[in-house]
């Protein structure tokens, strides 16, 4: 009988496989759904997972603008940016996110924020597919559904 190997396998970029996940964030908490999308964009969730790889799956997300912030995140949580020029700072409230033309860059910028900067992070952030509605061209890829709120009771918001 052959023993274990106690040598870790690095997978190569030709071998990883991708799968298709769908995620409806109606009610659900930002910063847990950006956790669980994140970790799948990186492909933590697979026992084959190597850091320096692109072994993610593709996350679609819709509802994105249903998003839920527990205590009054909404209304006091900022985000800021600077547009280059000296005193160019600007901030934005997540309400008016949520409640402005673009609602589904709220979960991106957190599930930017927990992926690795670089070349791999840009590659596995192209793999997120948000959409504000219920509508999404991807069901051709046929996803499987995740439903994120029966992970935790912490995941789904108390209105």
């Amino acid at each position: 009988m052959k023993a274990l190997s106690k040598t870790t396998r690095s997978i190569k970029p030709a071998e990883v496989e991708k799968n298709w996940h769908l995620i409806d964030a109606d009610g659900l908490v930002v910063g847990r759904l950006a956790v669980i999308v994140a970790n799948i964009l990186r492909g933590k969730h697979k026992p084959s997972f190597t850091p320096h790889v692109d072994c993610g799956d593709h996350v679609v997300v819709i509802n994105a603008d249903k998003v839920r912030f527990t205590g009054n995140k909404r209304g006091d949580k900022v985000y800021y940016k600077h547009t280059g020029y000296a005193g160019g700072i600007k901030a934005v409230t997540a309400a008016k996110v949520l409640d402005g033309r673009f609602p589904e860059r709220v979960l991106e910028k957190a599930v930017e924020r927990m992926i690795p900067r670089g070349p791999l992070g840009r590659a596995q952030m192209k793999a997120l597919h948000l959409y504000a509605g219920t509508e999404h061209p991807h069901a051709g890829q046929q996803p499987e559904t995740l439903d994120v709120a029966s992970l935790n009771r912490k995941n789904k918001a108390n209105v």
